[in-house]
């Protein structure tokens, strides 16, 4: 005969266990102390065994049957129930501490060594506050492409159509190396080709006509901002490197003696180390700068303490002060600028150029140049474009003393 419910809410403790029977082997074991237990005999291999189904009241007799049901289904595909559960916490385990954050963490690890710091900083924001709100704690094996899609989809819609771009890449790469792992079985991202919007091609707002870079260079030495700031704004058109890698330049990687600045390999986009000869006038300032910054780590201090950079916003804001909105120059400008007149002005050899910007340059064998080549011809280049700019701007004053020569491609003044 069937237990009721009533029954099981009404049974009271004996001075012995006993059991209420609910048939195919379920009952309610009912113990001295007057805790209830669900429970079910069943015979697997010829033997007599035990499965817990759980605790009156929290399990009721309606939930308890199901779970009856759920292990006699087990027991029909001949599956002994007590193994499958000790599988299933096994698993469970396994994909606890596999989540997706937990894997991403290892990924990060292993694969951010000797990028730049750029680069990875800006990996982790993307993981802190795109990715791992949503599925930083699922199992990562769990996670299919519409959840994935959907994570992307609230990056889209605040208009960070490029960002939405980058943490599909990323999440890919997590997956993947979740598989290399055996962590997981697939890479949900491959199946969101064409989910999202198309990228537009942006550029970064520059100034390339001669005589705008030259009132431009009379804008920036008048500036009346604090010395570093004001040093960054004037080196930063002379340098045309990054702008992440100039106000993270550090006063060590300075070679006085060879008069070349050498960044390690770790704070470039290209993880390759790279030189960048100084022109006369790049010492004076940065000569002049030491007076001030020599003794800290940065040639560029934060304000707010000499153990961090520049803010990446205290060039921008500069140019801002001096009336260049963010649709007219930028701090990334500074690289077009310097890209488009040594090529069409100056025309000084494109891969000299592109080596400078610290770009992927290859030979005509398809090997990339490393850092010292061609820094004899480079090292001409970067001092003909410092005196360049000293001519832009002595004309753009209206000066009638040409204070710079300047030498082109071949080295002729």
């Amino acid at each position: 005969m069937k237990l009721k419910a009533i029954q099981a809410k009404e049974a009271k403790a004996k001075q012995k266990p006993y059991k209420l029977a609910d048939g195919r082997g379920m009952y309610l074991l009912v113990n001295p102390s007057g805790s209830k237990y669900w429970r079910l005999k069943y015979r697997y291999a010829g033997k007599e065994k035990v499965l817990a189904l759980g605790v009156y009241p929290e399990i009721s007799l309606a939930r308890a049957r199901e779970k009856c049901d759920e292990a006699r289904a087990l027991l029909d595909r001949e599956i002994d129930p007590s193994t499958a559960r000790r599988q299933k916490k096994i698993t469970d385990k396994h994909e606890g501490d596999n989540t997706f954050e937990s894997v991403a963490e290892d990924w990060f690890r292993t694969k951010m060594e000797g990028k730049s710091e750029s680069y990875t900083d800006r990996t982790k924001r993307l993981l802190k506050n795109d990715l791992y709100p949503a599925l930083g704690k699922r199992p990562i094996n769990h996670i299919e492409p519409p959840e994935l899609l959907m994570v992307l989809r609230k990056v889209e819609s605040r208009g960070a159509v490029d960002m939405a771009h980058r943490a599909k890449q990323t999440a890919g790469q997590i997956f993947r190396f979740a598989i290399a792992a055996g962590i997981s079985e697939r890479d949900p991202s491959a199946d969101l080709k064409g989910a999202l919007k198309s990228r537009t091609k942006t550029h970064y707002a520059s100034i390339t006509e001669p005589k705008d870079v030259g009132r431009l260079l009379i804008a920036i030495d008048a500036f009346q901002g604090t010395p570093v700031v004001k040093a960054a704004l004037q080196l930063s058109p002379i340098l045309f490197q990054r702008p992440g890698e100039i106000r993270n330049m550090e006063w060590e990687e300075i070679n006085w003696e060879d008069e070349q600045w050498e960044i390690p390999a770790i704070k470039m986009k290209m993880a390759q180390p790279h030189i960048v000869p100084l022109a006369t006038q790049t010492i004076g300032i940065l000569k002049e700068l030491h007076r001030l910054t020599g003794r800290g780590k940065y040639v560029f201090p934060s304000a707010r303490g000499a153990s961090r950079p520049l803010s990446d916003n205290g060039v921008r804001v500069a140019l801002r002060t001096m009336g260049y909105d963010n649709e007219t120059m930028t701090p990334h400008g500074f690289r077009a600028m310097a890209r488009t007149i040594l090529d069409e002005v100056l025309h000084y050899r494109v891969d000299y150029i592109e080596h400078q910007l610290a770009h992927a340059v290859r030979d005509a064998n398809g090997r990339a140049y490393n850092r010292t080549s061609h820094l004899k011809e480079r090292r001409v280049m970067m001092q003909g474009w410092a005196d360049y700019l000293d001519l832009l701007k002595s004309e753009a004053s209206g000066s009638n003393v040409v204070t710079a020569q300047f030498k082109n491609s071949e080295g002729e003044l």
